[in-house]
């Protein structure tokens, strides 16, 4: 019988293989990705258009909100990883949390459709019955009541009335009520989002050939789960969003969310996992403060007279990891005077291993924050582009958020092709897993990124001369040019989601800990969040500096065609460039923890624990 050092089976006894894990429990992983995402992206891409359409916010106001709740969505997975690395399984904190945002869909479709039931009946049912839940329900419940009562959102207004006073966008406490609503959404989806792909990644040994190549792909076709998802969504719920209604969108995105929790649910007897190994945030700081304390012990010449650790000592010591390189001075926290009081004063080399890992990830955590700015900048400002333009294919008319079908269609065929096609020659050439190393991946995103900034600025360009010429400098509807002008930078945005996404994915997943993979995943959605408020704070503080005399900035009020979009993008382009220089920098130093080279068939742990053989 196989096992997996460290990893468990549901009833906590030591994982079997052959039972266990693999290929056969990532399908059930992946399945709850696809149906998942399909509601949580739908709504994400079509919420600028809810923003300018029914609270009629202008272009910054909308771009910033939009961006804001994208942040939220990837930052509130911190909490969960936490949890999930420090004291509870990474399935149980998924079961655990993930229901809320069943809780908010269900309350808005009670709330929009009024004829499912009475929402003061329900609200006084589940409060008393799931106390734990109440500021999430509460709050959903008003965001609800917002989109349905007339006196909490704006009034309808024409598009002719668009550019006028008349026209009232949302402010003051309604629009505190929004925002409340919105920035709950994330706390059932951060749970899944930190976790799944941690928990993908336990189902794999990497000390076997044939495993340490499943893993690699498992990432791969991770985000084509994800591409799908998003594929199902951007078809199929944004139609009915905008043709059936919000409050019926909202219904189907809870059936997606609740069939999606109850497969993955269904597999939990064949996952491998990993028990909690205490709070990774207080053994860094213990190595800080021991560190510290020891400043002026020398170290040792003979780095065995360190404190070392064995899984015999320790049940939690699910990996013991060798001393490095760099960062000498954390060495200290390792030095035994005779006078240690407790772990506050004595580490391990293990330990203060764990903490070099999280400084060594800091500068790409940084660099890649600096790269990924003008994505979710991109994303939110094409549409609104989108909503300007001729949105007709033939006879139909249709959404731009549809747009997003172009980049998704695109990221499912390469990630195919990429990973049954490409990855097994470049494997034999250059000898890594995936073909080429988890940072050139990255950096071949981000110079895709900075191609789509400068497209896009050029299409704008072309679209203000377009209004221009055809006399609909005052119109925000209409402009005679197709909205597929926009598919090449929408297809550069695709590139960018198989290769960086992939790789940030991946390399944060495999280089932190065993005791931090949850974190892991968490810090490259930090990556996205981070990023997607700092575009925000670009907004505003290029609406502040280009303020005219006679009006706003360049991305103020309602009105593209007034506004400089065109060279926004033109400074965003200018900040990518300048990001990637900074990231090829710190990337061409980095040292990897874990070797991504193909394990030899023939060797693999050997018993004495002398680690992997590699080709």
């Amino acid at each position: 019988m196989g096992s997996s050092s460290g990893l468990v089976d549901w009833r906590g006894r030591p994982v079997d293989t052959k039972k266990h894990g693999g290929v056969r429990a990532s399908i059930f992983i992946h399945a709850m990705v696809l149906l998942t995402n399909a509601p949580n992206i739908a709504n994400m891409m079509n919420i600028v258009s809810y923003l300018r359409g029914t609270m009629h916010m202008g272009v910054a106001e909308a771009s910033t909100t939009a961006s804001n709740y994208f942040a939220a969505l990837q930052m509130f997975s911190i909490p969960a990883a936490f949890l999930a690395d420090s004291y509870l399984k990474r399935f149980y904190t998924v079961l655990l949390f993930a229901p809320i945002e069943i809780i908010f869909l269900t309350g808005v479709t009670i709330v929009a459709e009024p004829e499912l039931g009475t929402v003061n009946k329900w609200s006084n049912k589940l409060l008393s019955s799931h106390k734990w839940m109440v500021t999430s329900w509460q709050g959903y419940i008003l965001l609800a009541v917002q989109a349905y009562s007339p006196s909490l959102h704006p009034l309808p207004c024409s598009p002719a009335a668009a550019s006028s006073t008349t026209c009232e966008p949302l402010h003051g406490a309604n629009l505190s009520l929004l925002l409340l609503g919105l920035y709950l959404i994330p706390i059932g989806d951060g749970a899944v989002r930190a976790c799944l792909p941690a928990l993908g990644g336990d189902q794999f040994d990497l000390a076997d050939p044939d495993e340490q190549r499943q893993e690699a792909s498992f990432f791969n076709w991770y985000t084509f789960a994800v591409s799908t998802g998003g594929f199902v969504g951007l078809v199929f719920i944004v139609w009915v969003q905008n043709s059936k209604g919000w409050g019926i969108g909202f219904a189907v995105s809870a059936a997606f969310i609740v069939l999606g929790l109850l497969v993955w649910a269904a597999a939990f007897p064949l996952y491998r996992n990993q028990l909690p190994m205490g709070s990774p945030i207080t053994r860094v700081l213990q190595v800080f403060v021991a560190a510290f304390k020891k400043r002026s012990v020398r170290l040792p010449e003979n780095p065995s007279e360190l404190k070392q650790i064995n899984k015999d000592d320790d049940a939690n010591a699910h990996e013991v990891l060798p001393k490095t390189d760099g960062f000498r001075c954390l060495e200290k926290a390792a030095v035994e005077t005779g006078n240690d009081a407790g772990a506050w004063s004595l580490c391990s080399v293990t330990q203060v291993e764990e903490t070099k890992i999280v400084l060594r990830m800091a500068p790409i955590f940084v660099a890649a924050v600096l790269c990924y700015i003008p994505v979710p900048l991109l994303l939110s400002l094409t549409v609104q582009q989108g909503n300007t333009m001729d949105t007709r294919l033939g006879a139909v008319h249709i959404s731009p958020a549809t747009l997003f079908l172009i980049p998704t269609v695109f990221q499912m065929v390469i990630l195919i092709v990429y990973d049954r096609v490409i990855v097994p020659p470049l494997r034999r050439v250059t000898g890594y897993v995936g073909g080429v190393t988890h940072l050139q991946r990255i950096g071949i995103g981000f110079i895709a990124t900075i191609i789509a900034t400068a497209i896009a600025a050029v299409v704008e360009t072309r679209r203000k001369i377009t209004a221009e010429e055809s006399g609909l400098v005052d119109a925000t509807t209409g402009i005679p040019l197709s909205v597929f002008w926009l598919t090449p930078q929408f297809f550069l945005i695709g590139i960018v989601d198989v290769t960086s996404f992939v790789g940030l994915l991946e390399f944060f997943c495999s280089e932190a800990s065993m005791g931090m993979k949850s974190i892991g995943s968490s810090i490259f959605y930090c990556i996205l969040g981070v990023s997607a408020w700092l575009g925000s704070l670009l907004i505003q503080v290029t609406n502040r500096v280009t303020q005219r005399a006679n009006g706003g900035g360049w991305l103020d009020g309602t009105n593209l065609n007034k506004g400089k979009l065109d060279r926004f993008y033109v400074v965003l382009c200018i900040i990518e460039v300048v990001a990637l220089v900074i990231y090829m920098f710190l990337a061409r130093r980095y040292v990897y923890r874990n070797d991504q080279r193909v394990v030899a068939q023939e060797e693999r742990k050997d018993d004495t624990g002398n680690g992997l053989a590699v080709i």
